[in-house]
């Protein structure tokens, strides 16, 4: 699809599939537009884990992150992650700024989903606390599969992490009956009532990854179940409620919005991941480049 030049986004215009470095995209974006963001960074799988020294800042009493001997404070943030891992200030660097926009973006009844894999998680989970506070943190989700390789020698890794926080934890959208339920593992043990309707979902999803030979498949490497998608998108906004994903890959957060009635918008600078998303979403959205 040849994609049109103007992609200026308004509460009544389409959903876009936008072409461009979402750094220098997401500011040209208007404060809280959206009701729930979800991204899915790259996971930096390449991060070398060099020393684990830590060292600690004595700082002004009240200030820093943790309190030592006698009461005096000490921030030990930054330079302890920097320490453990010389690549920390590079995906601190990238990631950092885009959360930022991501907190400003989020109506006060919005919410953030940050989905990454146990090598990143940690440094996201300490990042997001300092950007929306520890007590907008709302839920870490365990996506859990069973497919891929098999090691010999550790725990076979087969899951991802979700870290979930809120604008306001006082006022943040989440409504239970839209999400899809799933089976009692002892049905026996509850009503035959409760049983047919089955349980809300806790904290551990098990959803199988996008089949290789499925329909579903569009053959981007990274693409995400639309099972996974559909249930956050339920959960976490209201039809006619804008959703925003700014590492968009296959566009699977647009797809899932677009079935359940929501309003996207799918930033990526990868030309291939424009062009599947071009295929996929182009019924439903105007694909752009700024």
């Amino acid at each position: 699809m040849e994609p049109t030049r103007s992609a200026a986004w308004t509460p009544t215009g389409p959903n876009l599939v936008v072409h461009a470095d979402n750094a220098d995209y997401l500011p040209s974006l208007p404060d809280g537009a959206f009701t729930l963001i979800y991204v899915d960074p790259p996971f930096n799988t390449g991060r070398r884990q060099l020393r684990q020294s830590t060292t600690s800042v004595r700082v002004a009493d009240g200030e820093g992150d943790r309190v030592g001997f006698k009461g005096v404070s000490y921030s030990t943030l930054r330079g302890a992650l920097r320490s453990y891992d010389d690549a920390f200030d590079d995906y601190w660097g990238f990631l950092e700024p885009r959360l930022r926009e991501a907190w400003r973006l989020l109506a006060d009844d919005g919410t953030l989903y940050v989905h990454l894999d146990y090598r990143e998680v940690h440094y996201a989970k300490v990042m997001l606390d300092t950007i929306f506070g520890r007590e907008s943190f709302l839920n870490e989700i365990v996506w859990a599969y069973d497919f891929g390789g098999r090691s010999k020698n550790r725990w076979p890794a087969k899951h991802d992490n979700i870290l979930v926080y809120v604008k306001n934890p006082a006022a943040y959208h989440f409504d239970a009956a839209e999400v899809d339920r799933e089976p009692y593992m002892a049905p026996g043990l509850v009503t035959p009532e409760k049983a047919a309707l089955g349980k809300l979902p806790t904290d551990v999803w098990w959803h199988t990854i996008v089949s290789p030979t499925g329909r579903e498949k569009t053959g981007y490497p990274t693409q995400k179940p639309l099972g996974v998608l559909r249930r956050i998108i339920s959960a976490s906004s209201r039809p006619g409620d804008w959703v925003l994903d700014f590492f968009a890959g296959s566009g699977t957060a647009g797809a899932a919005a677009s079935q359940l009635g929501r309003r996207f918008v799918c930033v990526d600078a990868n030309e291939e991941a424009v062009h599947v998303m071009g295929e996929r979403l182009g019924e439903h959205a105007a694909v752009v480049r700024p």
